[in-house]
């Protein structure tokens, strides 16, 4: 069986029609859930691109090997789903951008990678000293909807399918989008699609009994300067984002049914993560930042032979993406991993309503060279942080002006609760039946003390039972032979 993976990077679920936004439109993303199984409740096991990818790739939770930057991605000596497969016998084709593999790892997992640039707008639109400029409010994009670094990617992807549909041996087309990555841009018609004053409320920013990184994203990026409306614009601009995400999706589809390859290939659709998208008064996301808005993404598998319409209601994660690919691909794993495959719920399972599930993220102060914002020279990829210029400076500055913003974080959530605990500052705990939108903490209400507590000790026993994985190999004992 083939696989195809179109992975848009901070797509929240809420922000698509199928998941029940009022306002948005996604026809693509529609019949694809009426053909395949929805996942209702899927959440990252991170909040920033990299460590989610590598989660989704290995089955390990963050914490497991250190995933949790920008800049430690998997090596030469480390498992994943695309190295196992292309030691299987598929060909894996990659055309998008990276946040997974480090240099020694693609001839191990790939036979073609390609990236096409330009997936975001042009320059910056304010001038540097205008409260708008580390907003993220771009203009919309000057070309077509064909002339995006995105669509550049997903055209190679259509153009291989095509190429393939006479071809015996199985492959994985992977299709790792930029969009709806800030800033926040389109080409039109998508960028004016939604007009602000049509959306729903947004979450409010100055909520009480909040983490400090709101409040010092807020002053950072100067956002604290910009009035609701204009965080409804962004929001509306995100959303004509996922709609362009929609309509890049249904060109795939229309090239699966036309190679003749859609019924022996499954596909696969997520995202990495979230985005505040004007929630809270914020933009972007934060490493540390374990929202629902962040957290829970869209999860869409069609699968031949699966139960088309059918939806799982009951929380898993996004490295359960792992296991099931291997399922889908005929495929064993060789390594330990805690990814659970989700063939039942593709063939019209429900899911488990009593597992809980996980997310982390964060950096403590004995680790100075994980933090953004870092002096440039330990690494070019922190040249955006270390520039005025650039939109990412505020970020960079913030982590080092206050580590603690960013501390270590670790979240479950299990039935209609989710506790977040830090090491530094503000923990959270929610009853999401009540408040879905995550406004009221009740981390100290004493009516919720035992439901806390249990969490806590789920959560140390999850720690326990998921500190490492012991290699399947073994190493002999004795001395090696002198030389």
């Amino acid at each position: 069986m083939n696989l195809v993976i179109f992975l848009p990077d901070e797509m929240r679920a809420e922000s698509l029609s199928c998941y029940g936004h009022p306002l948005v439109r996604t026809p693509y993303y529609d019949r694809l859930c009426e053909e395949g199984v929805r996942f209702d409740q899927c959440y990252v096991q991170h909040t920033v691109c990299t460590p989610s990818r590598c989660s989704l790739m290995t089955g390990w939770y963050p914490h497991v090997a250190g995933h949790r930057t920008l800049w430690h991605l998997l090596r030469p000596h480390e498992p994943s789903l695309l190295r196992d497969l292309r030691s299987a016998g598929y060909h894996i084709e990659w055309h998008g951008k990276n946040d997974l593999y480090s240099p020694g790892s693609f001839p191990l997992a790939l036979d073609t990678y390609t990236h096409e640039p330009g997936g975001h707008a042009g320059p910056n639109p304010y001038a540097i000293d205008d409260p708008h400029y580390y907003s993220f409010d771009y203009r919309p994009f000057p070309g077509g909807l064909h002339e995006t670094g995105d669509m550049r990617n997903v055209q190679k992807g259509i153009d291989f399918l095509h190429s393939r549909a006479a071809q015996a041996a199985p492959f994985v087309l992977y299709l790792p989008l930029s969009m709806p990555h800030p800033p926040y841009a389109a080409p039109e018609p998508f960028h004016s699609m939604y007009d602000p004053a049509d959306l729903p409320p947004l979450r409010p920013a100055g909520l009480p009994n909040k983490p400090d990184y709101y409040d010092l994203i807020r002053r950072y990026r100067r956002l604290d300067e910009l009035d609701e409306p204009f965080f409804r614009r962004i929001q509306a601009t995100y959303l004509g984002m996922c709609t362009y995400c929609d309509w890049m999706l249904g060109q795939l589809l229309r090239a699966l049914d036309e190679s003749g390859l859609a019924d022996d290939t499954a596909l696969i659709v997520s995202a990495d993560h979230g985005d505040w998208a004007g929630d809270y008064g914020l933009v972007e996301k934060w490493p540390s930042a374990l929202d629902e808005a962040l957290t829970r993404v869209p999860l869409i598998i069609r699968a031949p032979n699966g139960k088309g319409g059918h939806v799982v209601r009951e929380p898993m994660e996004l490295l359960d993406v792992m296991a099931t690919c291997y399922d889908l691909a005929g495929v064993r794993p060789q390594h330990t991993h805690f990814s659970r495959s989700l063939m039942p719920q593709l063939g019209g399972a429900a899911g488990d309503s009593r597992r809980a599930v996980f997310a982390e993220g964060g950096y403590d102060r004995h680790e100075p060279f994980a933090f953004e914002g870092r002096t440039a020279s330990r690494g070019a990829s922190q040249a955006i942080f270390a520039d005025r210029a650039q939109i990412y400076y505020p970020k960079g500055l913030q982590q080092q002006e206050h580590p603690d913003s960013v501390c270590r974080s670790v979240m479950i959530r299990l039935g209609d609760h989710k506790l977040v605990l830090r090491t530094h500052g503000v923990n959270e705990l929610y009853d999401l039946k009540r408040d879905p939108r995550e406004l009221d903490n009740r981390y100290d209400d004493p009516a919720l003390a035992s439901i806390r507590a249990d969490l806590k000790q789920r959560l140390l026993d999850w720690y326990v039972s998921t500190a490492d994985v012991v290699p399947w190999d073994e190493d002999p004992r004795g001395l090696p032979p002198q030389r």
